[in-house]
């Protein structure tokens, strides 16, 4: 049985480190992974949520009814859209001045346009509208994952790697400083914002996701929208 072709537009390596450590809790096949966006051939489109936009822009231009209707990505078993919900909290012009008015003149939705947390739910929903906004889709395609971690991906770290009672786990999904914090711990449990750090602790998102979906919503829904896709799409491999 081959391996799963999977396509993965993310706003960084990072990200990428624990998308692919939570396929590997979920997919039951072996899978090769794809990093589509960033990547490192095409600089110009940038990384961050502004490359995801543009990725998604560049996508939306190319006119194809979902991803897997396009030429230009051919032969993918599953696509995954990345992008953190506290991007809710930012701005086009913090992209650029030109994507603000391009924002304007394509209707798509309003940012900021954050909501109170609890529930995660609300800027998941928000960002989860832009993805689809910004590609030109008004829903994901049969082959195709968002995934919208609350705030951040570093929730589903911190999830997998800290004990009940950490001081971290507190209100998880609604902490916008999550990045900073797990950079300024005590050394011993100190986590960096680097693919090097990531991907040492890859292996416990992998063996905690349990965990992370009982701790995190946004993780629950992902999981179970993959398992909704893997039945659809590959109903020999649920």
């Amino acid at each position: 049985m081959s391996d799963l072709r999977v396509a993965l537009v993310a706003e960084g390596p990072t990200d990428a480190v624990i998308v692919e450590a939570v396929l590997k809790a979920l997919l039951t096949r072996p899978f090769i992974l794809t990093l589509l966006q960033p990547e490192p051939t095409r600089p110009k489109l940038g990384a961050g949520w502004g490359g995801v936009l543009r990725w998604c822009l560049n996508f939306a231009n190319r006119s194809p009814a979902s991803f897997e209707d396009d030429p230009s990505m051919p032969g993918f078993d599953l696509f995954m859209v990345h992008i953190d919900a506290d991007v809710a909290e930012m701005s086009y012009t913090d992209v650029s001045n030109e994507v603000a008015a391009m924002a304007a003149q394509r209707d798509w939705p309003l940012l900021p346009n954050s909501h109170p947390c609890p529930p995660a739910l609300a800027s998941a929903d928000v960002m989860r509208a832009c993805l689809l906004s910004w590609a030109g889709l008004s829903v994901p395609g049969p082959k195709t994952v968002l995934c919208v971690p609350s705030k951040a991906i570093e929730a589903w770290l911190t999830a997998a790697v800290f004990d009940n009672g950490h001081a971290l786990l507190n209100n998880l999904e609604c902490n916008l400083n999550l990045e900073r914090q797990l950079k300024t711990l005590p050394k011993a449990q100190r986590i960096k914002k680097t693919r090097r750090e990531y991907q040492v602790r890859a292996h416990n998102v992998t063996q905690s996701w349990a965990t992370v979906r009982q701790r995190c919503s946004q993780a629950e829904r992902f999981s179970k929208e993959l398992k909704a896709v893997m039945i659809r799409a590959l109903p020999l491999n649920p």
